[in-house]
């Protein structure tokens, strides 16, 4: 039962309370400011299957996965993900402490723009020992996940518009199409928001291997809160949803 541990790389999105980039001349509305935290529910098969929990700065961001329920008495799911930045959210570093089932794992990504380059390493920490590495060209500026969700929400996509994004896990990189496709209203713990709803094409081998779709819903307002993310992927992992439960605020 690893459907947290297979979507972890795509649930990173949720790391989304840090402020949105400034917008340029061109853009209409003010700049989105401030940083906190933001806790989601993780429901799979309309099961409560964790929490995540997001902080963020101007510089950096966390994101902690924690399964819980029926889904961590099958395979417990204990993952933190630490990201930092340049300006404008041009990522630098990133780590990833995964501890899934008997598993310990931490990948580390180094985001060298000078020579444009990242150096990717996984390794096994109970083992002590390397069981990947690998470089890919990218461009000077890149995001990983979170840093390209960071720009979308400065960018004031309208319903049929979309925006191309340099992201890279630091195996693959590629321009990822963020779509925005229509209004909606959307019911969460955390309140009722009226959204947009967008469609990020990091799977199907752009970014990520595995097989799905990622929907995202931003509230369709100044702050442009992530209130709700889909990820509809295939079997055995199916649909899993996270939604806002709190927001705190500095």
């Amino acid at each position: 039962m690893r459907f947290v541990a297979g979507a972890v790389p795509v649930l990173l999105a949720a790391s989304w309370a840090l402020p949105a980039p400034k917008p340029s001349p061109a853009d209409a509305g003010p700049p989105l400011t401030g940083s906190g935290k933001l806790i989601y529910n993780i429901e799979w098969r309309l099961i409560h299957a964790g929490t995540a929990i997001v902080e963020a700065t101007a510089s950096e961001g966390h994101v902690k996965l924690e399964s819980a329920g029926l889904v961590s008495a099958l395979f417990k799911v204990e993952d933190t993900y630490s990201v930092r930045y340049d300006e404008p959210f041009c990522a630098t570093s990133s780590t990833l402490d995964s501890r899934e089932g008997k598993r310990h794992r931490e990948t580390n990504i180094t985001f060298d723009r000078a020579r444009n380059r990242a150096t990717f390493v996984e390794r096994d920490v109970l083992k002590n020992m390397v069981l990947r590495s690998s470089q890919v060209d990218i461009p000077h500026c890149v995001h990983d996940v979170v840093g390209a969700i960071f720009n979308l929400r400065g960018m004031h996509l309208e319903p049929g518009q979309f925006a191309e994004l340099p992201v890279s896990d630091g195996r693959r990189a590629a321009q990822v199409k963020i779509e925005a496709q229509e209004r909606e209203p959307v019911q969460t713990p955390a309140g009722s928001f009226n959204t947009i709803r967008y469609e990020a094409n990091l799977l199907n081998g752009v970014v990520y291997t595995r097989k799905g779709r990622v929907f995202v819903w931003l509230s369709d307002d100044a702050r442009k809160i992530p209130v709700q993310i889909r990820l509809r992927m295939q079997f055995p992992i199916s649909t899993v949803t996270l939604q806002l439960q709190k927001e705190d605020r500095p």
